[in-house]
């Protein structure tokens, strides 16, 4: 935001420089971008009258003046001007000065004669417009001489550029920086006049109504002026308005400006003519209903638009920007003016449709205050009378539904000194607070502070000791050393869990990968997800960055396939990823918050099969101390290969799933290569896990193995297999490893072999041949019974 010096002069005291001043308002809180200041280069120019002119003795086109600069002495100027006379007062750039592009003018002689300076033109001083420029720069004859330039054409203006947070839309005013600057200077700031006076017996309500029907509208206000005049405003409000960037258009129009940029508040002017109906309805436009706005665009609306009618016809976008044809004419003679409150959010959603970002809407986006209206409408008609440019009539339509007040807040001042490393006093602290308008009440060791409505961003106690630290001054905290805990907060389990997962993870040659939470609806599609799938039922985001970013994930699956993707589309030939993040399953019951799932997601390709990745997971239950987790066929997930995929299962309980994914999902993503993924859910899994490690003595006794080569269906899993064995064997089973699998000519179409060593002990004795022979048998017989297994 702009804010000009000399306009902000105008309701503070301020007895230091611009530039001064937006480093003060720096340290107490409020950015200040940059100080422009008009011709600020400009040096050692001043103004002068020419008191003699003659030729030059040597040079047929210079002439050698004499001209008062405000000195007893005369001083002598060569120049080759012509368009001067005795009399005339002019710029003059005397010696060691600074021209607005730079240049630095010294005396020295021209042919022969001494020149002390140099006389300027609109081009030397930086103002000359996009027209050439011949000649000086005749000044009005009733310019002092010997003056600054600067200060002669009002070129030492000072404009101030803000950063205005979102959460402070009560300094895009000059009344609300005025406030800011009297409470950083440690003065006091005035208000503007308020005062009117109605001199028309007519009553706004006898000639107008207004009906709200929608809640975006929070307050809306109307007042009527009648015998307008209308006719170029002062100069001094030009001059105000086009130093803050708004181009001056006529008396009314600018007035509405004015207030905009002096309280903050946003207003309208509407030519009575165009509220034919006699009635202001407020409420949503209809579904592909068009409106021509003030800048002759024809706009697209649905009813998400908040909208100000003549009865059926639209005549402005609430908080955004007016109708083309409700503006204020040349012939206008009776004007309603509007000063209203709108919903922020709204106003900001349907600028960003539009395209069209207004003074106006960016004010009403940050949500300002309700009660600003009223001060807005009556400033307008203030200046209304100031100007003379009409008469006030008498009442004011407010609809004010729900009236937005003050509250209070206590805060104990031993905590706040505590908070800053502070030693102020309560009347300090008051003292603070109170130049910023939150009038405070000691009672105690406890600050009572009224806060008003304006200040929307103070609403606890650490915001309280922000203002107060702010304008006491950060540079006048005493420093101190930093306070560290050398005894850090134990660990609880699942934090000790999720370092021991991120570990062996990395430990099986993986890299750790980071999402976003949120993704795209479309991508649900990718991963072949049905229509009637619960993954479906997501959390929807309010205010989302786009479309691709717009729901919570139900699944991991979505967010790794973009990071191989992403690889593979960047020639990573190898890639092994795995990412520790949440899913959000929402609720049945809409005002419960979703359910957060911890879930481990590892995503492989290249130099890869099922059989690695089940590996890694693997390797992972066995660092858990998880022993009784089984692998089951799985066919029916639509994402994975059906012939590829298992579940992951402890009894009845599911931790996961893990395979190929389904060709038609990779080719989505633009993958060419097989990939395999592992979904796991971290909160099952830590439920089974075991992180207190027992230990055994080395067995005394050797160990038997017996190599068992088995041809069975093609459709047999080793799963099967392996748990056939174990439960057949018992305690004296030590472990089962499967060394081979073989399809080929030697063995029938449908069949497969597959070939394990099975290692017996018994921590007790030897074992003999009889002890392992029996159970040995037992297993071959449970084998063939069980899978219609054949020894090969």
């Amino acid at each position: 935001m702009k804010v000009p010096f000399n306009w902000l002069k105008d309701y503070v005291d301020i007895d230091i420089d611009a530039k001064g001043l937006g480093d003060r308002l720096t340290l107490s809180g409020s950015k200040v971008e940059g100080v422009e200041i008009a011709g600020d280069t400009i040096q050692n120019v001043v103004t002068c009258k020419f008191v003699e002119i003659e030729k030059h003795p040597d040079a047929e086109r210079l002439s050698v003046c004499q001209v008062d600069i405000g000195k007893e002495e005369l001083l002598q100027i060569v120049t080759a001007a012509t368009n001067m006379k005795v009399g005339d007062i002019v710029p003059v750039a005397l010696h060691k000065s600074t021209l607005a592009d730079g240049t630095e003018i010294k005396k020295g002689k021209l042919r022969g004669v001494m020149s002390n300076g140099m006389f300027c033109s609109e081009e030397e001083l930086g103002i000359a417009g996009d027209e050439p420029v011949h000649g000086l720069m005749i000044l009005p004859p009733d310019t002092k001489v010997g003056i600054c330039i600067k200060e002669a054409l009002g070129l030492n203006k000072a404009i101030l550029d803000f950063e205005i947070t979102s959460n402070r839309p009560d300094c895009l005013s000059i009344v609300g920086m005025a406030r800011e600057t009297a409470a950083t200077l440690g003065t006091s700031y005035k208000m503007p006049n308020l005062n009117y006076t109605v001199k028309s017996s007519d009553n706004i309500n006898n000639i107008l109504k207004v009906e709200v029907k929608d809640d975006l509208c929070r307050r809306y206000m109307v007042r009527g002026v009648k015998n307008v005049k209308i006719a170029p405003s002062p100069k001094w409000m030009q001059e105000k308005l086009f130093d803050a960037g708004v181009r001056p258009i006529n008396n009314i129009v600018d007035i509405t400006n004015y207030v905009m940029l002096e309280l903050g508040q946003p207003m309208h002017a509407f030519d009575k003519r165009q509220i034919s109906s006699g009635k202001i309805v407020v409420e949503r436009a209809k579904d592909g209903e068009k409106f021509v706005t003030l800048d002759e665009v024809e706009r697209n609306l649905n009813s998400d638009f908040l909208c100000i009618k003549d009865g059926e016809s639209i005549v402005a976008l609430a908080g955004i920007m007016g109708g083309l044809d409700s503006g204020i004419k040349d012939d206008t003679t009776e004007i309603i003016f509007e000063s209203a409150n709108f919903d922020g959010t709204n106003v900001r959603v349907n600028s960003k449709k539009l395209g069209l970002r207004t003074e106006s809407s960016s004010r009403f986006e940050k949500d300002i205050d309700p009660n600003l209206a009223a001060l807005a409408i009556d400033r307008a008609c203030a200046l209304i009378e100031e100007l003379d440019c009409g008469e006030i009539i008498d009442g004011t339509i407010d609809i004010y539904n729900k009236r937005k007040e003050q509250h209070t807040l206590t805060v104990d001042s031993v905590w706040v000194n505590k908070f800053l490393g502070t030693n102020l006093s309560k009347e300090e602290m008051k003292r603070c607070l109170d130049s910023l308008d939150l009038k405070t009440n000691i009672n105690g060791d406890n600050l009572v502070i009224d806060v008003p409505t304006f200040r929307i961003d103070i609403n606890i106690k650490e915001d309280i000791a922000e203002e107060i630290v702010r304008i006491y001054g950060y540079n006048n905290v005493p420093a101190t050393i930093i306070k560290t805990v050398t005894e850090r907060e134990p660990k609880n389990k699942k934090q000790i869990l999720d370092d021991l997962v991120a570990n062996i993870m990395i430990a099986s040659g993986l890299n750790q990968s980071i999402s976003y939470s949120f993704i795209s609806p479309k991508t649900f599609d990718k991963i072949n997800l049905s229509n009637d799938s619960y993954l479906r039922n997501v959390v929807k985001i309010k205010n989302p960055l786009g479309e691709d970013y717009s729901v919570m994930r139900t699944t991991t699956l979505p967010s790794m396939m973009e990071s191989l993707a992403r690889n593979y589309s960047r020639n990573n030939d190898l890639v092994r990823l795995f990412e520790i993040g949440k899913t959000y399953i929402p609720d049945e019951d809409e005002n419960n918050l979703p359910t957060e799932k911890n879930i481990l997601t590892i995503g492989i390709y290249g130099e890869a099969d099922y059989y690695a990745l089940k590996g890694v997971v693997e390797n992972l239950f066995d660092a858990l101390g998880i022993k009784s987790a089984s692998f089951k066929r799985m066919s029916e997930n639509p994402s994975y290969h059906p012939g590829k995929t298992a579940e992951i299962v402890i009894g009845r309980n599911s931790l996961g799933i893990l395979g190929e994914i389904h060709p038609d999902v990779a080719e989505n993503y633009g993958v060419e290569v097989d990939c395999y993924v592992a979904e796991l859910d971290l909160d099952r899994i830590y439920e089974f896990a075991k992180t207190v490690k027992s230990y055994k003595p080395l067995p005394k006794f050797p160990a038997v193995t017996r190599d068992i080569a088995l041809l069975v269906d093609d459709v047999i899993l080793v799963q099967e297999i392996e748990n056939v064995i174990k439960k057949s064997g018992g305690n004296l089973v030590e472990s089962v490893k499967l060394f081979d699998i073989y399809k080929g000519a030697q063995i029938p179409e449908g069949k497969k072999s597959i070939a394990y060593a099975i290692i017996y002990r018994d921590p007790s004795k030897t074992l003999t041949d009889k002890d392992v022979n029996k159970v040995h048998d037992k297993i071959l017989k449970s084998l063939e019974q069980k899978l219609n297994a054949q020894l090969r």
